[in-house]
């Protein structure tokens, strides 16, 4: 896995923030211009990367209609799924999303949504590749891993409500949500400590899960786990804020990753120039190795 972990690249990382931030996407609100380019983008990765599209959605699109959305979109829209198939347990998933719709634009101000969150989908591309790179390698994972970029996030938590409503595996056989929404910068409490990510919902459903995570951590990373925010009763209430909420409502275990709010906050200040491409880098391989323990494991994870 340390092999493979390389191919998480901070210029490869860079490069997908800032064509996904750009102008030229205008904010890539839902079922807008902006959002259709990212499609196209991401469509075209996993194709060129040759990762499996699910045979009930074989261009790696799951469309869904604007009704679904109670018209908060102007269109429909669609999540964006690929996935690798597992040697041993194929049928067993874990599932990596990251949210890839933001704000739109607001007259001539454009909502860039750099770490909000193009810093999370740059994420999970990267992941697709190492774990791709493996795959070919003869080293693929034992479980299925199913990566999906998710539609209709900022206007209430749609692409994941309506994966978990049509699913491509079986809820039931859904090992596990790895979520990554905002993982580009850092808060004004760990200006001093970058070396960090808030880690969500570690706890709620799966104790071995929490466990899991700690000891990759202290075996690969090396990095300041924050569970300020892991309190179900926090007022900021982030554990019902993304998309991972959706498939915990389900018994699926998650862990949301997340760095907390930044002045740029939905503002159009949130551009690519300011993301902390090396930490991004960090928090990357976190993940990755997080979902190989899990995908590789001889049991599956447990629920408490």
């Amino acid at each position: 896995k340390k092999k493979y972990v390389q191919e998480i690249d901070t210029l490869d990382l860079q490069e997908h923030l800032y064509l996904l931030a750009s102008d030229i996407l205008e904010g890539r609100k839902t079922g807008e211009k902006g959002q259709k380019i990212a499609v196209n983008y991401l469509t075209a990765y996993y194709e060129h990367l040759g990762l499996m599209a699910p045979a009930s959605y074989p261009d790696y699109t799951q469309p869904i209609p604007k009704a679904f959305m109670n018209d908060k979109a102007k269109n429909d829209t669609e999540n964006v799924l690929a996935y690798i198939e597992g040697s041993t347990y194929p049928e067993e998933v874990i599932i990596i999303s990251a949210h890839y719709d933001h704000l739109g634009k607001d007259g001539e101000a454009v909502y860039n949504g750099a770490d909000d969150n193009a810093s999370g989908t740059s994420a999970v591309m990267e992941i697709a590749q190492a774990f791709q790179k493996a795959k070919k390698q003869g080293y693929g994972p034992k479980r299925s891993i199913l990566f999906i970029h998710l539609t209709g996030e900022e206007i209430g938590l749609f692409g994941s409500k309506y994966y978990v409503s049509h699913p491509v595996f079986e809820l039931d056989k859904t090992v596990v949500n790895l979520n990554i929404d905002m993982v580009g910068r850092i808060d004004e409490k760990h200006e001093n400590k970058k070396d960090y990510v808030y880690l969500i919902g570690t706890k709620q459903l799966s104790s071995e899960l929490h466990k899991l995570s700690e000891n990759v951590n202290k075996e690969y990373t090396d990095l300041k786990l924050d569970y300020t925010y892991n309190a179900p009763d926090d007022p900021n209430r982030f554990y019902y804020r993304s998309d991972h909420y959706n498939f915990a409502e389900k018994n699926i275990p998650v862990i949301f990753y997340f760095n907390g709010v930044h002045a740029d906050y939905h503002k159009p200040t949130d551009t690519p120039d300011k993301i902390e491409y090396e930490l991004l880098k960090h928090r990357t391989e976190l993940i990755f190795y997080t979902a190989w323990e899990i995908a590789n494991r001889k049991e599956r994870l447990k629920l408490d």
